[in-house]
């Protein structure tokens, strides 16, 4: 039995497509089998809504009168430093960029109480964002200085790009040291205070297709609370890693390059966040639709939490020193208890990612395509390491050459 995503499509068109969570999958194989599961449902929704650093926004301002060449000068979003080496008037304002007067860690730990992705928040939310920019001044682009309010209804163009989202499995963070550790796990206390992780685990878009046999360079997705794509694997796409025999990769493994516009987006999907100690960044919400093409694809979206693993990675020196190691393995089903075990010691847990929200995310996704507003895309070209995940190595911790 196989399908095709334009017979999925066709029968979306129609009315007659069956779609569900990945939350409802689990329970329809186990009742019903893979075999029928795969002729039953069309489409698996799944979500994801958690901290990404690699995001951020790119925006052509329009000209000015007289018109200005930003590229090569200067330029701040609400006193966040924008990049502008593009063109005149492309710029780039990456989430975890903050003002120059921020004190950053100089008074540790840091506040970083407003960076890049409060300005994104505030922007997608049709607030008036100023802007200062300074060039040196050509023949064709005269102006030197340039103030003003800018708004996501009047610009030409507004489009999130995020390098690398919707990480395959990631560490659990955990501090065995005797101080304690500001990251972008959150803050860990000292002598196995506690344990972060940031996962959807079961609903997340790459646990339910983990050889991305269907998720490609040109799938439609949930980005930001609109309609996003695709664009590339993301940065540090690793998949090529060691994985359990549900396929599920033990550490963190492949990557995501989203696009999309973000006219289209809503703040409660992209929301300013701030670590203490750290740094600023953005919340996404990310959700992936999963076509269920025969029985091998409905299995791997009816994975469970208690089937998907973690590494225990310490944090006060194996990885900020790059030394290899971890102290085990643990399932998102133990993570999601509130405690874990670690070298013996009873250790609370707590999720960066919220569960509740990607359950949102999946549901919306699901309404979308009832309605008949959202329909499936054919990727164009495969990510690096799809099918089998072995095809594609990577040493994901690669040395500066010369960096001791």
């Amino acid at each position: 039995m196989s399908k095709t995503i334009q017979e999925i499509n066709e029968k979306i068109k129609k009315g007659q497509a069956v779609i569900v969570t990945a939350e409802e999958m689990i329970d329809i194989v186990a009742q019903k089998g893979e075999k029928h599961a795969a002729q039953e449902v069309d489409v698996v929704t799944t979500g994801t809504f958690g901290p990404m650093c690699s995001s951020g926004m790119y925006v052509n301002l329009g000209h000015s009168k007289p018109r200005i060449k930003i590229g090569g000068g200067t330029c701040y979003l609400n006193d966040v430093p924008a990049y502008c080496g593009f063109a005149a008037v492309d710029i780039y304002l990456g989430c975890t960029q903050t003002p120059d007067f921020d004190p950053r860690n100089t008074d540790y730990p840091g506040d970083f109480r407003y960076g890049g992705g409060h300005v994104i928040e505030e922007f997608v939310a049709g607030k008036d964002i100023k802007l200062v920019a300074t060039a040196y001044g050509t023949d064709c682009y005269p102006r030197k200085k340039l103030e003003t309010m800018i708004n996501i209804k009047d610009v030409n163009e507004a489009v999130l790009f995020n390098p690398r989202n919707a990480y395959q499995n990631y560490n659990v963070a955990v501090n065995p040291s005797d101080k304690v550790l500001y990251t972008y796990m959150g803050t860990l206390r000292p002598k196995f205070g506690n344990a972060n992780y940031c996962s959807a685990g079961q609903l997340s878009p790459l646990m339910n297709d983990p050889f991305y046999k269907t998720i490609g360079i040109g799938t439609r997705i949930f980005l930001g609370g609109g309609i996003g794509y695709v664009a590339w694997n993301g940065t540090q796409h690793n998949p090529g890693v060691k994985r359990k025999e549900n396929g599920i990769p033990v550490v963190p493994a492949a990557t995501l390059a989203l696009i999309g516009d973000l006219k289209q987006m809503k703040p409660e999907w992209l929301v300013g966040a701030s670590f203490l100690g750290y740094g600023a960044t953005l919340t996404v919400g990310v959700g992936i639709p999963i076509p269920i093409l025969n029985e091998e694809i409905a299995k791997y979206t009816a994975v469970k939490d208690e089937d998907i693993f973690a590494p225990i990675v310490d944090y006060s020196e194996n990885y900020p020193k790059v030394i290899p190691g971890n102290f085990g393995e643990v399932s998102y089903a133990q993570l999601r208890s509130g405690k874990i075990t670690v070298q013996g010691k009873e250790v609370p847990t707590a999720s960066l990612s919220s569960y509740s929200k990607a359950r949102e995310i999946a549901e919306t996704l699901k309404d979308w395509i009832q309605k008949k507003e959202f329909l499936l895309t054919d990727p164009v070209a495969n990510l690096p390491g799809a099918d089998s995940g072995t095809t594609f190595k990577f040493i994901q911790e690669r040395p500066i050459k010369n960096g001791d």
